[in-house]
């Protein structure tokens, strides 16, 4: 009888955690876009069409419209932009002028004719030098360069029909990481992906694609905050790193990078390098080694046979249990920051962030 009533009551258990997700999703558009209107800052412009933005990029993606969902893409757009859609850079004209002028250098390109052609005039009537003096935005910059691509000769020697901003929007996604997720973009694409990003709606859409379109084993959401600076299971890649180091005695550099792209089989990077000292005991030679890594990008690459074997021998060296996540040790390098930052900076501030969102 009471092996009966055990069994029972984790039927019910188990009943009762079923049923919470979808009556999380069941929840009615008002009531979720009213809970994301109470957090988010009261004197926020036009407070109600953010409001539906977040919505959509949850719910046109099946992602559960949570508080806690909410709550991590309110924290990380408020960190990257503090709310707004097209966040200006500081000192974006030197920054712009820097850059054109190392690429015109890189390319053997004398100032006297990188000069005249900025002071040709760009579509809107303006010279490419006036037009440079005054960007203010990524977005400005972004349809300067497209402009100067297009029109200009030199344009495309400079960047070889690349636009160098690679990222935008109210969550600073990046625009390949957009191109490459646009199935499924639930708005009219007006011009392109790359212009959608530095939209509200569109900025919001991919950057709760790359903070939420995964499946994480992760027991805090600290770590997708890593993971949105360093990039999809970066923080379980790092933890699986400390572990080949402690396997090893093989100091590795944890930034969750398990492969150097596009590297031959006989030249690999630092951490295949280490894994393979490992082969006899693994079981594994270079390419069964090589293709497990190359899983590194996905949520089975956890429980795999590497992964597995890497973290016991580890943890008999280590005498302890070993993580399977921790924030990735990555120093932050762009033109656009001005002092030293990390990835574990970043992922704290959001992480803040979002607890003082739960409690509003």
């Amino acid at each position: 009888m009471t092996r009966i009533l055990c069994a029972l009551t984790a039927l019910c258990l188990l009943a009762g955690c079923a049923s919470q997700a979808p009556l999380q999703m069941q929840r009615s558009p008002d009531d979720v876009r009213a809970e994301i209107l109470r957090k988010l800052p009261a004197r926020l412009d036009d407070r109600a069409g953010w409001a539906n933005d977040v919505y959509v990029a949850l719910t046109a993606q099946d992602i559960a419209p949570t508080s806690e969902h909410l709550c991590a893409v309110l924290a990380v757009t408020e960190q990257e932009s503090t709310y707004t859609a097209d966040p200006a850079v500081p000192g974006l004209p030197k920054l712009a002028r820097t850059e054109i002028e190392r690429r015109a250098a890189a390319v053997h390109v004398p100032d006297f004719l990188l000069n005249a052609a900025l002071r040709l005039e760009s579509p809107d009537g303006r010279t490419y030098a006036q037009r440079l003096e005054r960007v203010r935005t990524e977005r400005d910059l972004s349809e300067l360069y497209e402009d100067f691509i297009s029109m200009v000769p030199l344009g495309r020697r400079l960047f070889a029909d690349h636009n160098p901003v690679r990222t935008g929007g109210p969550m600073q996604v990046r625009i390949d990481f957009a191109q490459t997720h646009a199935s499924g973009y639930p708005y009219p694409v007006e011009r392109d992906i790359r212009h959608e990003v530095f939209t509200r709606r569109g900025g919001l859409y991919f950057g709760t694609t790359h903070l939420l379109g995964y499946p994480a084993n992760y027991d805090t959401p600290l770590y997708r905050f890593a993971d949105f600076n360093a990039g999809w299971y970066a923080s379980r890649n790092a933890a699986f790193q400390a572990a080949v180091s402690e396997a090893t005695g093989i100091p590795l550099a944890l930034d969750g990078d398990l492969l150097v792209p596009g590297a031959p089989l006989d030249r690999p990077g630092s951490t295949e390098h280490a894994v393979r000292t490992l082969s006899p005991q693994l079981g594994m030679d270079d390419r069964a080694i090589r293709r497990a890594l190359e899983r590194g990008d996905r949520l089975d690459f956890g429980d795999g046979d590497l992964a597995i074997r890497v973290f016991a021998l580890a943890e008999a060296a280590a005498g302890r249990p070993l993580p399977r996540a921790r924030i990735p040790d990555i120093r932050l390098d762009s033109p656009k920051i001005t002092r030293e930052l990390t990835t574990a900076w970043f992922a704290e501030r959001v992480d803040a962030r979002y607890r003082n969102c739960l409690s509003r």
